[in-house]
């Protein structure tokens, strides 16, 4: 089977559109998320302002503190969490003192949340106290929404921030829904309790066919019709290329951009050009990004003599120019869901490689918008590592097919009407 034959292919942006209706009310949303704004999450910032443009009124409660001081951030983030709520800003103190005033004068409330607090803990002592955490949490967003006045709320992820969200509206009694983004829930249903976020939600987004595929395989057919493709995408004015490809001078540097955790499969990349370098292959590697795995993959490179240069965590406008000085860009991930790292990349025209894994291959068709190969092959991704190296024309095709499958399928603006659509039909209103 070909290639063309055996990828999975979508529906271009114009024709998944819903049409805003001209005139409609102003929506008016409270977006969960574990930690706002972050580094790696970039994507989070995007879709808010884009709403935002839309006419939607977009409030923000984050879990956790941003990972940055206010003074490392950008202008627009540092603006951004001067406008979020954080839930654990305020410490044990706040908590108990929400709690008390809940129980005094809500106790349907608070007894409705503890009991499905409790529920989600069962026997295991361990899952009952992460569980009764949650449950304090979801006491303090709810008493904020209500002061407030929301009546939705609309949670990115599947994780403990979603089970504080799902406690929070069971308790309290507003609607939620969820963006699903995977790969983790996935692995273990029981453990993020996604059976239960996903049929409790009001509607649920996913940000990928092969995201919704799992969400089916777990949940009653009931819920299908609420489950929604609304995908990611980049700005291709902001992500455009720099530079043509040309026949590079010295050595060809290869960038990689995600968490140094196993998940990413950077030592499988790091095998792969080691395997090059043995070779002779003109190469050198670039990691974008921090975690664990740091330690580690710089001993290999130091015991291969491997010319990597670690660049630690960067902010998306640095990220931007290194990606602008690549001639490759290569994610060995093992789990993904569909990384916006590697849309970036390809509307730069920078061509890619990647693993035939979960969505991936919603984005790329192998052998036209970019080369994919199995996860956790070194031999196999250096096999085609090398041919982009040696081949100027591969590279310049690729590049090129890349950007327009960007532009044709994963651009925010016009993916972001699909969400606008989603978000105005099924979120009550909450004007």
């Amino acid at each position: 089977m070909s290639n063309l034959e055996s990828t999975t292919d979508i529906a271009p942006a114009s024709e998944r559109l819903t049409v805003e209706a001209p005139g409609a009310l102003p929506a008016r949303i409270l977006y969960l998320l574990s930690r706002y704004p972050a580094v790696s999450h970039t994507f989070f910032l995007n879709e808010i302002r884009e709403l935002r443009k839309r006419g939607f009124t977009v409030d923000v409660a984050s879990i956790n503190q941003p990972d940055r001081s206010r003074s490392a951030m950008l202008a627009v983030e540092a603006e951004e969490a001067e406008r979020t709520f954080y839930i654990k800003s305020k410490g044990a103190v706040h908590a108990s003192a929400v709690a008390a005033k809940t129980l005094f004068f809500r106790p349907g409330v608070f007894f409705r949340g503890l009991k499905a607090a409790l529920s989600l803990g069962q026997w295991d002592a361990r899952a009952a106290t992460y569980a009764l955490f949650y449950f304090a949490e979801a006491l303090i967003l709810g008493d904020w929404m209500r002061s407030h006045d929301h009546r939705h709320l609309h949670i990115h992820f599947c994780g403990p921030v979603a089970t504080v969200g799902m406690l929070a509206s069971m308790a309290w009694g507003f609607s939620y829904s969820l963006t699903v983004h995977g790969p983790d829930e996935f692995y273990d249903v029981e453990k993020f309790y996604l059976r239960q976020k996903i049929e409790r939600a009001k509607f649920v987004v996913c940000i990928s066919d092969f995201c919704r595929s799992q969400l089916m395989r777990i949940a009653s057919p009931e819920h299908w019709d609420k489950m929604h493709v609304a995908r990611l995408g980049v700005d291709l004015e902001v992500f455009s290329p720099v530079r043509p490809l040309s026949n590079s001078v010295g050595r060809m540097e290869i960038l990689c951009v995600g968490r140094l955790v196993p998940s990413k499969g950077q030592l499988i990349l790091l095998r792969a050009c080691a395997i090059l370098h043995a070779k002779g292959c003109p190469i050198q590697v670039r990691l974008v990004g921090d975690g664990p795995d740091r330690k580690h993959l710089e001993a290999f490179a130091k015991q291969e003599e491997l010319p990597v240069f670690f660049e630690g965590a960067r902010t998306h406008d640095e990220t931007r120019q290194l990606l602008g000085e690549a001639d490759i860009f290569a994610l060995a991930s093992f789990a993904e869901g569909v990384p916006v790292a590697l849309m970036e990349a390809m509307a730069m025209e920078v061509p890619c490689v990647s693993t035939a894994i979960a969505g991936i291959p919603e984005l790329i068709r192998d052998g036209l918008d970019g080369l994919l190969v199995p996860a956790s092959s070194a031999e196999v991704l250096a096999a085609a590592l090398e041919r982009l190296v040696e081949d100027l024309q591969l590279r310049r095709s690729i590049g090129l097919a890349g950007r327009k499958r960007v532009r044709e399928f994963y651009n925010l603006p016009e993916n972001m009407k699909v969400l606008a659509s989603v978000l105005r039909d099924n979120a009550p209103n909450n004007v």
